[in-house]
């Protein structure tokens, strides 16, 4: 178990989500990864951001912490630079653990594809769509 720092990045409705495809299953998670030795969540979440999405970003407010192989950060996260789908992280070339796509996915459509954990989505449905009321 090891803790986590991810982040939510939402523009025009959508949410950066990455497609992991491993054996036979298909399954999406937010981008984000494990905090280093000396690391920050927040600190974390910024870097997977670039490694995974080739994106520089702010770290805003946490919006969840989610016990779930380790304490998960999310925080939501604004684009400062970068273009999205670059990413270069180890993950993307390390043979034998599937394939990561980065992708923009509508953020009603978070509930009817299998993403993990499971109980982060109404979590991040409520506070878009609180966003949006104001």
């Amino acid at each position: 178990m090891r803790d986590r720092g991810s982040i939510i990045l939402a523009v025009n409705n959508k949410v950066a989500v990455i497609k992991r495809e491993f054996g036979n299953k298909v399954y999406y998670v937010f981008p984000g990864g494990g905090i280093e030795k000396g690391e920050t969540p927040q600190e974390a979440a910024k870097r997977e951001a670039y490694e995974e999405l080739g994106l520089q970003v702010t770290i805003g407010e946490c919006i969840a912490e989610i016990a779930y192989n380790g304490i998960q950060y999310y925080f939501a996260a604004q684009v400062i630079d970068g273009e999205f789908g670059t990413g270069k992280g180890a993950e993307f070339f390390n043979e034998g653990r599937g394939s990561y796509t980065p992708e923009w996915m509508e953020i009603d459509k978070l509930s009817i594809v299998d993403m993990r954990p499971p109980e982060l989505l109404e979590v991040i449905q409520a506070h878009y769509t609180a966003q949006h009321k104001k």
